[in-house]
């Protein structure tokens, strides 16, 4: 489940030999020192910030500019998933990727929080050498987990149901895609349904460069900041309704 898939998102690589800049939010200060005290005795990391609520983190993340932002997302006040959005509204480009924290992996606020623009989740007791994969996975720009899980996490969130919700069309985008081309719909359909970029290529007949191409696109035209946020409206918009065909042909 959290082995990393080597699918990039659009936002840039920092500089080369930089090492990368930490900002870690968690409301218990246990939790959140040793999180710090276990990135800043890792090679590369540089922790620039501890915040204990949503709002300090706001204010952290807008002075000093991290990378990666490790949130958890049940905090009283400000939550993280409102943390999320203010950051990532906020920030100067490149927006920090943000990395959520969380005790359990099917949770409305994981999904909240990929619905506003977090690159993923990583459960609280994954143990340090996932941790620091994580933070590595999602600073590179690749999908923290294999296609599939953001898709299941999606559809157990999914508010539509099969009745309710529009049917999928195969011939073009739905009303809240329009600005989309019918291919980068097609490969937005592809990729909410679990399928990584290669199988995605492999499906309509283009190169893996091409599909790569088409999602950056995609998340331009509709202001995305990450991969799970794509697959979010994808389901959102009708484009996909949960039981829809994944990887299978």
């Amino acid at each position: 489940m959290t082995e990393p898939d080597p699918t990039a998102d659009r936002v840039p690589d920092a500089a080369p030999g930089r090492p990368i800049r930490l900002l870690v939010v968690d409301d218990q200060f246990l939790v959140r020192s040793g999180l710090a005290a276990l990135l800043r005795a890792a090679p590369g990391m540089e922790v620039v910030g501890e915040a204990s609520d949503g709002a300090e983190a706001v204010e952290l993340a807008a002075r000093t500019r991290p990378d990666v932002v490790l949130m958890d997302i049940r905090m009283p006040g400000m939550t993280g998933i409102q943390a999320t959005e203010r950051i990532l509204a906020e920030a100067v480009d490149p927006a920090p990727r943000v990395l959520v924290l969380t005790t359990f992996d099917l949770d409305e606020y994981v999904y909240g929080a990929l619905r506003a623009g977090a690159s993923g989740f990583l459960l609280k007791d994954a143990g340090p050498e996932r941790l620091l994969a994580a933070v590595t996975a999602v600073h590179g720009g690749d999908a923290l987990f294999a296609p599939a899980v953001t898709r299941r996490l999606v559809e157990a969130f999914t508010r539509a149901s099969d009745a309710g919700a529009p049917a999928p069309s195969e011939a073009g985008p739905p009303p809240g895609l329009t600005a989309l081309t019918g291919r980068e719909a097609e490969v937005l359909r592809l990729v909410a349904r679990g399928l990584s970029n290669a199988e995605a290529a492999e499906r309509l007949f283009i190169s893996e460069a091409t599909v790569k191409t088409h999602l950056n696109r995609t998340m331009t035209k509709l202001g995305l900041t990450s991969r799970a946020q794509a697959v979010v409206v994808a389901y959102e918009t009708g484009l996909v309704t949960p039981g829809s065909a994944g990887g299978a042909a």
